[in-house]
């Protein structure tokens, strides 16, 4: 079979917004004051965030169809961070032949093929695992959220060996998961929902290895004027 590191991404799970679908810097501004300066400016034009963006539907059950469907290591490790460029490495040290990606982006990489040449990041890291040959193939499963489709990324298509899916029930079954990889990636997933992303880690139920995550706190009701004026005006 074949060893493979399903990483999964929490905006996945996430209807997200058209406006929000581009790449950020991740740091810790980014973390909690874009998600103040979003929320506030959602306020201003009449709609609560925290009602409006939450977890969809396609987070039921989700663990035991990744049971059901592939099959894990008895050794697996597991593994979750804050930046989903840890996949890389993740792919590198432990000798994974193939990705399994869940995720609202491919992270191929933004802008053709020339996007391999930067540094690894969050936004390029699956498409320079294919570029260096660590992996082999890359099997993406498109979040019914995202705002993509495959033929955003032909070039990365003609090149490398790139599956799309739509479901879990689509993989095919040859794949042994050796190791999970489970990413916040708060740029793009609101603080609102951290409790609940904790819960989703747990309902694996197997032993993981955290990578510090910066707990980010969510005090909208505390906000003065003054602080309000400061989020609308973070770049």
């Amino acid at each position: 079979m074949v060893r493979s590191l399903l990483t999964v991404d929490w905006d996945y799970f996430i209807p997200s917004k058209k406006e929000w679908f581009f790449s950020y810097i991740e740091n810790d501004k980014n973390l909690t004051q874009l998600w103040y300066k979003r929320y506030i400016k959602g306020k201003l034009e009449g709609e609560d965030l925290e009602k409006t963006i939450k977890l969809g539907k396609v987070i039921k059950g989700f663990w035991d169809k990744i049971k059901t469907q592939l099959e894990l290591d008895k050794n697996i490790k597991v593994f979750v961070s804050e930046s989903h460029k840890v996949a890389y490495y993740l792919s590198k040290n432990f000798e994974c032949s193939e990705v399994i990606s869940f995720d609202a982006h491919s992270d191929l990489g933004y802008g053709g093929l020339s996007s391999l040449d930067f540094e690894l990041n969050c936004a390029n890291w699956l498409g320079k695992l294919l570029k260096e040959g660590i992996v082999k193939r890359a099997n993406i499963v498109y979040s019914p959220y995202t705002f993509e489709k495959p033929s955003d990324f032909e070039d990365f298509n003609n090149l490398y060996n790139i599956q799309y899916y739509k479901s879990v029930e689509e993989l095919p079954k040859e794949n042994l998961i050796g190791v999970i990889h489970i990413c916040r990636s708060g740029i793009w997933t609101p603080p609102w929902l951290d409790e609940r992303f904790e819960k989703f880690i747990n309902e694996l139920d197997l032993p993981f290895k955290k990578i510090p995550l910066k707990e980010r706190k969510w005090e909208v009701s505390k906000l003065s004027y003054a602080d309000q004026i400061f989020y609308l005006n973070f770049a």
